[in-house]
């Protein structure tokens, strides 16, 4: 069959065939230090596909321009394309309006503005908010912060030996006092996928809010707002196939509506005076300045890659290299991988005993392999762990098992050097 990305065609059997997807991403076609490159960082930033570059390019070349407040036809050009991407969002989430659609810059930019806006209006002293042990650092400080000016208790979900929420927990920290749920989609240490709607729904039986942190998911795994209930979702661009300086964060309208801005400045306002402002209507009330607009309109082009390959193939791809990987890692002498959910994404954290995770990123690197190494921004799951870091490979639809193989053998010989 063909798969058709906009003007970009492929071809495919029954599965994703990596080779036809590599051809529209122009930055796998190098080598470094003199080897094909082996992007397996994915989890840290994808690869751009030819289209998301074009149509930047074509932005600046064509209709490069300010948006909302222009009458000429480059603004106007410009304004629908940037929000043609709002709408395309709203599609990719089954969000219910385009209002609950605020343009970000990334989801670290997205939780911190429900942290100090929510924060503001409805975190009370005594109050409880609910973040798990696998929390990114971005889901951890902005809300330690809001806790900290507040007076509110932060509470943390422990985890199990495997990588997984211990549920039971999580249901015994919910109380009345409980105003704000926190918690990843989908670890970006471990690869752990949350039961985020179980969370939710009991988030809910106690008039909590919940906040969803889905930057590791949103490339993966069907997300739909309205059937979750979540109260607000975040997301980032560069994570998804799109550029980097962008995020999402859907909220629900009524919630929203209610928070005041987080930012002051143009756009997000209808009028000001020097005795008194008047805010915009949503979303532009929490969308104050000028906007990263180019690569806001790269990542509807991100989106379309993402709809047309459809997300089941491109998880199924991910499955296959995921079963691979931890079948091919586990016949290395003294490897441990981290994070053994039931449930996880393509991401792979090991150790190997004896050998720095920055060394084996390094020798890796020396042969054209690219993976993470440290603490991976989780420093409070590490010390869970007990360990500083990990080395991670993470997997995406162009990765192949001939790349496995070779990160693999690469392994070992790092093993046979570091121990001899």
């Amino acid at each position: 069959m063909s798969v058709k990305t906009s003007n970009y065609n492929i071809s495919t059997k029954d599965e994703l065939i990596p080779d036809g997807i590599r051809r529209l991403f122009p930055a796998l076609h190098q080598k470094i230090n003199g080897k094909p490159l082996i992007y397996f960082d994915n989890a840290a930033t994808t690869q751009k596909p030819i289209q998301v570059i074009d149509a930047i390019e074509q932005y600046y070349k064509n209709y490069n321009a300010n948006i909302h407040r222009g009458v000429h036809t480059l603004a106007d050009k410009a304004t629908d394309s940037f929000e043609q991407t709002r709408s395309n969002i709203r599609s990719f989430i089954n969000a219910s309006s385009d209002e609950e659609i605020i343009l970000t810059y990334g989801t670290t930019d997205s939780i911190n503005l429900v942290s100090q806006s929510f924060g503001k209006k409805f975190i009370k002293e005594g109050d409880d908010i609910i973040i798990s042990a696998m929390e990114h650092h971005s889901n951890i400080v902005p809300w330690q912060m809001v806790c900290e000016e507040r007076g509110a208790n932060l509470r943390i979900i422990p985890i199990t030996d495997n990588g997984e929420l211990i549920f039971e927990e999580f249901e015994n920290l919910l109380s009345h006092k409980t105003k704000l749920v926190s918690v990843v989609h989908v670890s970006n240490s471990l690869g752990t996928i949350n039961p985020i709607d179980q969370i939710i729904k009991k988030a809910h039986l106690v008039g909590a809010k919940v906040m969803i942190d889905g930057a590791q998911a949103a490339a993966h795994l069907p997300i739909d707002v309205q059937e979750l209930d979540c109260d607000f979702y975040a997301f980032s661009s560069h994570k998804m196939f799109g550029p980097t300086g962008v995020g999402v964060l859907f909220g629900k309208k009524e919630i929203l509506n209610e928070m005041p801005p987080y930012r002051g400045g143009g756009e997000m306002i209808s009028q000001v005076t020097f005795e008194k402002t008047l805010y915009n209507n949503l979303p532009f009330k929490f969308e104050a300045g000028t906007p990263n607009i180019a690569d806001v309109i790269g990542l509807k082009f991100a989106t379309d890659f993402i709809c047309e390959l459809t997300k089941k193939r491109i998880l199924n791809h991910e499955k296959f290299l995921l079963a691979y990987a931890q079948k091919m890692l586990g016949e290395i002498e003294g490897l441990r991988i981290i994070g053994n959910a039931q449930k996880k994404l393509g991401v792979v954290s090991f150790i190997i005993e004896d050998i720095h995770s920055f060394d084996i990123g390094v020798m890796l690197d020396a042969g054209g392999i690219a993976i993470r190494t440290g603490h991976h921004c989780t420093q409070p799951l590490m010390n869970r762990f007990g360990i500083e870091g990990t080395a991670r490979a993470s997997f995406s639809v162009y990765n192949t098992y001939q790349e496995i193989d070779t990160l693999v053998e690469s392994l070992k010989k790092i093993v046979k050097i570091k121990r001899k």
